[in-house]
């Protein structure tokens, strides 16, 4: 069993590596250091919030369902934190490429993948069609938290599962609370 931790973590290693080899790229940093703040709070919540005031019945039903699934996601994500007391990237391997001010918190999960699957997924679900928009972008800001340093590959994979299971569950709910509205 050691031994399989061993290679999945020399493996993640690489990915991680493979992804964060490009930092000194000027493009992809201003694009990366960008596109990871539509996973943070600001973004997310303001997004919301606007959604919530000049939508139509079912946009700001599902943006509802979108700030239910975004509060409720980071309970998980605050206790795997604790309970996985998992250092970052940039504090354990040599020669890593990080942000400027990064982060000293706990890495696992990714708290800004978490929450921007726990946006995109209700709004998928209502308008399907978006899908094509919203995954790439909630994929990018997970791929933009190993660019920067700050989160290992499997980081990023778990805040893809909480946000999207806290997102079905609340557009679920949401749905079956308001059968009228999204039929």
């Amino acid at each position: 069993m050691e031994r399989i931790k061993k290679s999945f973590y020399e493996m993640e290693c690489q990915l991680f590596r493979n992804v964060n080899q490009y930092f000194d790229r000027k493009y992809w940093n201003t694009f990366f250091r960008t596109i990871t703040h539509c996973g943070g709070a600001t973004f997310t919540i303001s997004t919301l919030l606007l959604m919530m005031v000049f939508g139509t019945q079912a946009v700001q039903l599902t943006a509802f369902a979108g700030a239910i699934s975004l509060a409720v996601s980071h309970i998980p994500v605050a206790a795997l934190k604790k309970m996985y007391p998992r250092r970052r990237p940039y504090l354990v391997l040599e020669k890593i490429n990080v942000t400027d001010n990064p982060l000293k918190d706990h890495s696992f999960p990714s708290g800004h993948t978490t929450a921007i699957f726990s946006v995109i997924v209700p709004f998928g679900l209502f308008m399907p069609a978006f899908m094509i928009v919203l995954m790439p972008l909630g994929f990018t800001v997970g791929i933009s938290r190993m660019y920067l340093g700050l989160h290992y590959p499997s980081d990023v994979l778990a805040g893809i599962v909480l946000g999207s299971s806290m997102g079905l569950f609340s557009f679920l709910m949401m749905k079956q609370f308001f059968p009228y509205v999204f039929s």
